[in-house]
């Protein structure tokens, strides 16, 4: 009888108090919290009246007059990331800030000028490896820990103080300290957003933090203080104060009536040393690789002028810039060889069928060849390089846009936006394409490397009392206008020029 007694009052209690009742229960919470927050040594927000106090006001104000400067500063800087590499710089050894200076694209183009670019590229990279090398653990160490301490007063001199602030008086001016502001109590949820943004940012400040090599750091690279140590010291002491106190952690719950409200952590910026080497080797490198295609742009335009008389060669209609430019905008590749295989038609229509054939009717036709052993490398090259003029022409017209891989190409390239499948046959395409025109650029030139090789003999077997090679040479001159050897010496420097400026273009590929 007295259990049963015992239950009735009990669920009695629970029914009138409702313990059970989620609402009752956070209202219960959230009076917990403003009693505490009453006996907080911050009075900054009354709880019974939802209402910011002016003291919280005056606190972010002596704040935000004391960050000012370095708020303007880092303000006043676009590149995110210029502190950051200014740091490192500051950072680095006497010998580091030496061989930082040689890498510099003025310093490696002052370089350029006197030295070959295969030596230039050697002694540049040892460079770049000593000053990689003298970033040990220690510097490593000491330079990611200012960063961090970096990040975290940046972040808190870039909070927006007078944005907050001018709800507390809508008179205020921005950075003008010369008259007290006259600050109004505001009810919470005004402030709310602004109080917990502030929260994640300033609860990142650490304990007994020496901050000497910071406050160094930004006075040497900018050249003025932007904050007293001692200043900076006084604030983060109060902010761990405030923080240890959770006084804005209780305010933030009791104006947004949430008791489970928790601090969102905002991740501080750390390591910059490996996009820092990174950004160093790649513009190391960037300059380098530009050096090597301006001098063998230069050195491609000499001999264009040598062997044509002009820097403009095109003589294909579709594997050309021009159409290649398309693909590009679409983002699907290019036609990689249009300079060499243009130059290689050029060649084959200017010379192959003219001066070469000129000279290969000579000896190969009325030559008289000790046996054709001899005469078949030089004979197999040169049809070889007629027939290739055919298959070039051929494979430059598969391209037009009437013919069957450039209709292929012109009804795809409009979907290849939105139809993965269409750009992977695109691209597909394009790759068989490059692959043929790299092929027959190598092949050409292999076939007049051999063709050179056996003008070279023929010159020696010209000279010679007894002939190794043809053994008819006076027969041979009674059916040219010009003496043989002279022709054969032009075509052999022309065979010379035109590989090497082969060379170089596909060594640009």
């Amino acid at each position: 009888m007295a259990e049963s007694t015992s239950n009735f009052f009990t669920k009695l209690f629970e029914s009138l108090f409702g313990s059970n009742d989620p609402e009752v229960e956070k209202k219960r919470r959230l009076k917990s919290i403003a009693k505490d927050l009453s006996k907080s040594k911050y009075h900054f927000y009354k709880a019974s009246s939802d209402e910011v106090q002016p003291t919280f006001a005056k606190l972010f104000y002596e704040i935000y007059k004391c960050v000012a400067p370095a708020q303007t500063m880092f303000q006043n800087v676009q590149n995110p990331n210029t502190f950051k590499f200014l740091l490192v710089d500051y950072s680095l050894s006497d010998k580091q800030k030496a061989l930082y200076e040689a890498l510099t694209e003025d310093s490696i183009r002052a370089q350029a000028e006197t030295t070959p670019i295969d030596k230039l590229t050697r002694e540049v990279n040892d460079a770049l490896n000593a000053f990689l090398n003298g970033f040990d653990p220690d510097k490593i160490e000491s330079i990611e820990k200012i960063n961090k301490q970096l990040s975290i007063f940046k972040a808190f001199c870039s909070y927006d103080f007078y944005f907050m602030l001018k709800k507390f008086d809508s008179t205020l001016h921005e950075k003008e300290f010369n008259v007290m502001p006259k600050f109004d109590k505001i009810t919470g949820t005004y402030i709310l957003e602004d109080l917990k943004d502030f929260i994640s940012i300033a609860w990142n400040i650490p304990e007994k933090e020496n901050w000497t090599p910071l406050v160094n750091f930004l006075k040497a690279s900018k050249g003025v203080e932007p904050i007293a140590l001692s200043t900076w010291n006084k604030i983060c002491q109060k902010i761990i104060s405030i923080k240890d106190s959770q006084t804005f952690e209780m305010m933030v719950k009791l104006i947004s009536k949430n008791p489970d409200y928790k601090v969102e952590d905002v991740p501080i910026e750390g390591n910059i040393i490996d996009s820092y080497l990174e950004k160093i080797k790649n513009d190391t490198n960037t300059i380098l690789q530009k050096l090597t295609r301006q001098q063998k742009d230069s050195k491609a335009g000499e001999l264009l002028m040598q062997i044509f008389g002009t820097t403009s060669v095109v003589r294909l209609r579709n594997y050309t810039a021009a159409t290649s430019a398309i693909l590009e905008k679409k983002d699907l590749g290019s036609y990689e060889y249009c300079n060499p295989l243009n130059y290689y038609k050029a060649f084959l229509i200017d010379f192959v069928k003219k001066n070469l054939r000129e000279f290969a009717d000579l000896v190969l036709v009325r030559g008289a060849w000790v046996t054709t052993s001899l005469s078949a490398p030089m004979s197999n090259a040169y049809h070889a390089l007629l027939d290739a003029s055919l298959e070039l022409s051929s494979f430059d017209e598969s391209l037009a846009e009437e013919a069957e891989i450039g209709v292929k190409i012109k009804t795809l390239l409009p979907r290849v936006d939105r139809d993965r499948e269409s750009r992977n046959i695109v691209i597909t395409l394009l790759k068989d394409i490059n692959t043929k025109a790299h092929e027959m650029c190598i092949e050409g030139t292999k076939n007049l490397i051999v063709i050179a090789k056996t003008i070279k003999s023929l010159l020696e077997d010209y000279s010679k009392t007894k002939n190794e090679l043809i053994i008819n040479w006076k027969e041979i001159e009674h059916f040219s206008e010009h003496p043989v050897k002279d022709i054969g010496i032009e075509v052999y420097k022309e065979i010379y020029l035109f590989v090497t400026l082969m060379q170089n273009c596909l060594s640009n590929e």
